[in-house]
């Protein structure tokens, strides 16, 4: 979850994945689908843009005003160095001792605690004094990359999610090294809050992006919602999709939130490891029902990287996965293979063994190959 101020906003426009409607890239005329409400605000220090299909102007107003209502107050819960409940969870958390938790919290806590053990430790919010110590945790990214010495103390300490104990609404760390930082899985768990409020208000086709990332339902009137992928390294979308049903689609890329510095790219996307930016990935986007889940796999794989990345969709339940390395390669599971079109040509991607997900059919669609 990056936070900007407000003067970073046109520079951030430019890093949207652009919503797409119809077969093309611009949007559909009104014979191509019927009528759609549409609304804007400026939370989580991104555009979250909402769109309801076949929607009342009435009902849709309802729904707005909900959502703006519901993602302000998490982006006040939620947030990682200005005051609030997270704010004061990480304090207590420095103490080692039992402490009754914010309800506003606990729960996403909860869930990034479940991630993290699924992941690995390829994704783990408990590393909020590296971001902080990166300069990754202020509104504007910072100019230098820490001494070394400072990088090698805080990773010898190895915070993790695993330190922290939760009983009831009681919670702990073991660790006093632990600062919470949820960016890595906050936008996820909050449009999937969101939709869970939208279905109850009887919204039954919605679309929320959240700065690119995003979960939608239903259809775009009688055409399934159509979205586009940022290409990680030029202007416009490098591929596009249709969702099925009820999917979210989240990207992790270097190219989100960084400072240059003697010609090498510093970005937010540290390895636990090493207290590191991720130096093997460009991009990684996944699908998954679930919202939290596909923000968190996304930072998952991006850290794991060409080497790792399977095993760990593998272990997350992640069946559909494109990664793009650092020199451009294109890896892909066979079930995004199956739903994925390039709108440019790439080299021939390296499509890996289908990832078994207990419990879910593995059967592919070919009806939408590139």
């Amino acid at each position: 979850m990056p936070y900007m101020s407000r003067s970073s906003f046109s520079r951030f426009v430019r890093l949207i994945v652009f919503l797409l409607f119809g077969s093309g890239i611009t949007a559909c005329t009104p014979a191509d689908t019927q009528r759609i409400e549409s609304d804007t605000f400026f939370v989580f220090g991104t555009l979250v843009d909402v769109q309801f299909a076949n929607t009342s102007p009435e009902l849709a107003q309802q729904g707005f005003a909900a959502t703006q209502s519901d993602l302000e107050y998490m982006h006040y819960a939620w947030h990682a160095w200005q005051p609030g409940p997270l704010g004061r969870t990480n304090k207590l958390l420095e103490t080692t001792a039992w402490f009754s938790a914010t309800p506003s919290v606990l729960p996403v806590i909860q869930r990034g605690r479940e991630l993290t053990l699924k992941s690995g430790g390829f994704f783990d919010p408990a590393i909020g004094h590296l971001i902080r110590l990166w300069g990754f945790q202020r509104d504007e990214p910072g100019n230098q990359s820490p001494r070394e010495a400072e990088i090698r103390k805080l990773v010898a300490q190895r915070p993790s999610m695993a330190d922290i104990e939760i009983e009831g609404i009681r919670m702990r760390s073991k660790n006093p090294a632990v600062r919470l930082d949820l960016g890595g899985y906050a936008k996820g768990y909050a449009l999937d809050r969101i939709v869970e409020n939208l279905r109850q208000l009887g919204i039954k086709n919605a679309i929320l992006n959240a700065g690119g990332d995003l979960r939608a339902y239903g259809s775009a009137g009688n055409r399934p919602w159509h979205i586009g992928i940022r290409h990680p390294r030029k202007e416009g979308i490098i591929a596009s999709l249709d969702i099925q049903g009820d999917e979210s689609v989240f990207t992790s890329g270097d190219y989100e939130r960084y400072f240059d510095e003697k010609n090498r790219r510093q970005h937010h996307i540290l390895d636990p490891r090493t207290g590191y930016p991720v130096r093997e990935t460009q991009s990684v986007t996944v699908i998954h029902a679930e919202a939290a889940t596909a923000d968190a796999a996304a930072t998952a794989l991006f850290v794991a990287g060409p080497k790792h990345w399977h095993e760990t969709a593998t272990a997350m339940g992640i069946r559909h996965v494109m990664l793009i390395d650092q020199q451009g390669r294109i890896y892909l599971t066979p079930a995004m293979q199956a739903r994925i079109k390039f709108e440019e040509p790439v080299e021939t991607p390296i499509v890996s063994p289908e990832i078994q997900v207990p419990g879910t059919s593995n059967k592919i669609s070919q009806d939408d190959t590139f």
